[in-house]
C-alpha cells in the first residue's frame, strides 16, 4: 500500500510542475489493523467480564430458588403415587428445573475456571443422558441420529463438562443448519489417537451444515471469534468446548468442507479403571442418620427446605439464618453439633469464616460449604483452601442427603479451615 504526497510547484521555474512523494506504508497499515482488531478483542474481553460478574450475581439468586424448586419437586416425586399423573406432574417440574440449572451453568462457564468433578465414565452413558435434551435444543427440523459403539472403553472426565460439550457442538450445528438437516453422534475406540498419544475414545459429532471453508476452521476455536451475525453469536461457544477437551487431557479436531457440513472429533485418553456408577436420583435408604447439623443460610425458603430435607432423614437439626446467629447457637450446643452445613456468601460474616471460628473451638464439627456462586467467587472466599465438603446449589434432596452422610461418614475430624 502506497500513501502519497502531491506538491504544486508549476509555479517554480526551476520545477515547473508537480512533484508525488510516495513510500510504501504497508507495514504501518498492517500494524493499524491488528492494534484495531486487539482493541475490539479488548472491549470484547471487557464486556464479557462485565457479564460475568453480573452473571454471578444473578446465578446466586437463580440457583437459591431452583433449590427450593428441584427439592420440593423432588419430594413430591418420592411420596407421590408411580404411576400416577400427579407423580407425572412433579417430575416435569423437576426436569423443566434441572434444564434451568444446567442453562445457568452454561451461562456461568463463559466467565468462569470451573472445578473440575472428574469421574470414571463411559460416554455411550452421557451421549444418552443428554439425548432428550439435544432433541429439544435443536428443534424438529434437524434429525438427531447416535451411533454408540457397546465396546468401547471408560474416559475420565468431568460428567457435566461432556454434557456441555454436547450441548455447545449441538448449538453450533443448528445455527449451521438453518432449513434442517441430520445431527450425527457416534463414539468409537482407537489403540492411538490422531497425534498417536495412546489409547483412546473418540466422539464424533457431524452435521450437514453449511460447512466452513480453510480460513474459518483455522480460527474456529479462538475466543470472540464467530461467522454469525451481529448479536447472534459470542463466539465463545467452540472455545468453551476446546478448554474442557483440553483440561480432560484430550484433543479436538475439526473437519470440514464448504458446503458438505462439518465433523468435530473429540479424542479422550482411555482409562483402565472401573466405570463409576452415576448418581441416581432415587434416594437411599442408608443415607438418614441421628446426628445434629447445624444449617446456616440467610435465604428462608431455601433454610427451610435445607431444614426439612434433614429432618426427613432423622438428623436433628438446629438453624441459623446468619453466621452470628449460629455462634450463638454453638456457645449452647456446640458439643453436639457433628456437622455444620453453611452457606458461603452470606452477610457480615461469611461461612469460612464462621467455619473457621466454631472449629477452632469445637474441631470435631465437620463443614459442608453450599453456594449458588460462580467458582471464581467461591475461590476468592477461600473455600478451595479449606479442605473442606462442598455442595453446589441447587441442590436436590438426594444429593444433598448423600453428601450430609459422606462427610459424616469420613474417619476423623475434618479438615482444617
Amino acid at each position: 500500500m502506497l500513501e502519497g504526497i502531491a506538491t504544486n510547484l508549476l509555479n517554480d521555474p526551476a520545477v515547473a510542475g508537480i512533484v508525488i512523494n510516495a513510500r510504501d506504508v504497508s507495514d504501518r497499515r498492517q500494524a493499524e489493523l491488528a492494534l484495531r482488531e486487539r482493541d475490539e478483542q479488548l472491549r470484547q474481553a471487557q464486556k464479557m467480564e462485565a457479564m460475568g460478574l453480573l452473571a454471578g450475581g444473578i446465578a446466586h439468586d437463580f440457583n437459591n430458588l431452583l433449590t427450593v424448586i428441584n427439592g420440593y419437586a423432588d419430594f413430591l416425586v418420592n411420596i407421590l403415587e408411580p404411576d400416577g399423573p400427579r407423580r407425572g406432574y412433579a417430575e416435569d417440574i423437576r426436569d423443566a428445573g434441572e434444564q434451568a440449572a444446567r442453562l445457568t451453568q452454561q451461562l456461568l462457564v463463559f466467565s468462569r475456571k470451573q472445578m473440575l468433578n472428574p469421574a470414571v465414565v463411559n460416554v455411550n452413558d452421557v451421549v444418552r443422558e443428554t439425548d432428550r435434551m439435544l432433541r429439544r435444543m435443536i428443534g424438529e427440523d434437524i434429525e438427531l441420529v447416535c451411533r454408540l459403539d457397546p465396546s468401547i472403553g471408560p474416559v475420565e472426565a468431568d460428567r457435566n463438562q461432556l454434557q456441555q460439550v454436547l450441548m455447545n457442538l449441538a448449538v453450533n450445528a443448528r445455527d449451521a443448519m438453518p432449513r434442517g438437516g441430520r445431527l450425527t453422534i457416534e463414539t468409537s475406540e482407537s489403540e492411538s489417537d490422531s497425534y498417536g498419544a495412546g489409547p483412546s475414545v473418540t466422539i464424533a459429532v457431524t452435521d450437514t451444515g453449511e460447512g466452513m471453508d480453510e480460513e474459518t476452521q483455522q480460527r474456529i476455536f479462538d475466543p470472540f471469534f464467530t461467522t454469525k451475525g451481529a448479536g447472534k453469536g459470542t463466539g465463545l461457544g467452540l472455545s468453551t468446548v476446546y478448554g474442557i477437551v483440553s483440561q480432560s487431557g484430550g484433543s479436538i479436531v475439526v473437519q470440514s468442507r464448504k458446503g458438505e457440513g462439518s465433523t468435530f472429533l473429540i479424542h479422550l485418553p482411555r482409562s483402565n479403571r472401573i466405570v463409576e456408577a452415576p448418581a441416581s436420583d432415587a434416594i437411599a435408604s442408608d443415607v438418614g442418620g441421628h446426628e445434629t447439623i447445624l444449617v446456616v443460610e440467610d435465604q428462608a425458603d431455601v433454610r427451610s427446605f435445607a431444614c426439612r430435607s434433614l429432618m426427613t432423614f432423622g438428623y436433628r437439626v438446629l438453624e441459623a439464618s446468619s453466621a452470628e446467629d449460629a455462634l450463638r447457637i454453638a456457645a449452647r450446643d456446640g458439643d453436639s453439633i457433628n456437622l455444620l452445613l453453611t452457606d458461603v456468601v452470606m452477610p457480615g460474616m461469611n461461612g469460612v469464616e464462621l467455619s473457621k471460628q466454631l472449629r477452632a473451638q469445637y474441631p470435631h464439627i465437620k463443614v459442608i460449604y453450599a453456594s449458588g456462586y460462580a467458582d471464581s467467587v467461591m475461590l476468592r472466599h477461600g473455600v478451595s483452601d479449606t479442605g473442606a465438603a462442598f455442595v453446589p446449589k441447587p441442590y436436590g434432596l438426594s444429593a444433598l442427603a448423600k453428601k450430609v452422610r459422606e462427610v459424616l461418614d469420613r474417619e476423623g475430624a475434618a479438615a482444617n479451615p
